[in-house]
């Protein structure tokens, strides 16, 4: 299990730059990209950074990690606020994927960089710690898929790529802010280091990536 890379006091554009820098260098290797990203409003301020970054933004494929089973343009979709906050200016060239079962087999692609947020329950992507059939969806060697789940303690039936698609990454960010979410992660990492037992879902993705996890904390 590789060490994660921490990057502390970090701030929306630097990571936008970070992000930026590896896309392009997707797009030079292999003509295209594909980034996914969280849902929610923590990465609103990422979003209108990276939107303003310099890319060939019309080879670049978008996908959420997540979604709320919620009504098309439902203010509380994660689409919604993608759209509003990423998908603007040069940036609305980007080819955005849609997270549903009918297109399950695009959860099996491997992104080029994946920015993940983690709750204060440990929870990244949909992958809640108390919603009824995580414990399938956080298997490592299951096949990359989308799985539906309803968390008890968040509102909406949630649609969620389960661990092994996340995992399908070339470049994962883990990007929190303030203290309680560093002391959250700070327990996960010493769990991924552990032996495995009774996981938090984002120590499952500091556990079984392949590269090091970026993990950028702002205060």
């Amino acid at each position: 299990m590789p060490m994660p890379v921490e990057h502390l006091h970090a701030n929306a554009e630097a990571l936008a730059r970070d992000i930026a820098a590896r896309l392009r260098s997707a797009l030079a290797a292999r003509g295209q990209a594909l980034l996914r990203v969280s849902g929610g409003r923590s990465p609103v301020a990422l979003f209108e950074q990276l939107r303003a970054q310099p890319l060939d933004w019309a080879q670049v494929a978008v996908q959420l990690v997540d979604e709320r089973h919620l009504p098309d343009g439902h203010a509380e979709r994660n689409e919604t606020l993608l759209r509003a906050h990423l998908l603007q200016g040069p940036a609305a060239a980007a080819r955005l994927l849609p997270l549903d079962k009918a297109h399950a087999a695009q959860a099996a692609l491997t992104a080029d960089v994946t920015v993940l947020g983690m709750g204060e329950d440990g929870h990244t992507a949909s992958l809640f710690p108390d919603a009824p059939g995580v414990a399938d969806a956080l298997r490592p060697e299951a096949a990359p898929d989308v799985v539906a789940l309803t968390p008890a303690q968040a509102p909406h039936p949630r649609l969620s790529l389960n661990l092994a698609a996340l995992l399908k990454s070339r470049h994962t960010v883990l990007s929190i802010a303030g203290p309680t979410k560093w002391t959250v992660y700070q327990h996960a990492r010493a769990q991924s280091q552990a032996m495995p037992g009774t996981d938090l879902p984002i120590s499952l993705v500091l556990r079984h990536a392949t590269e090091p996890v970026a993990v950028w904390h702002a205060d």
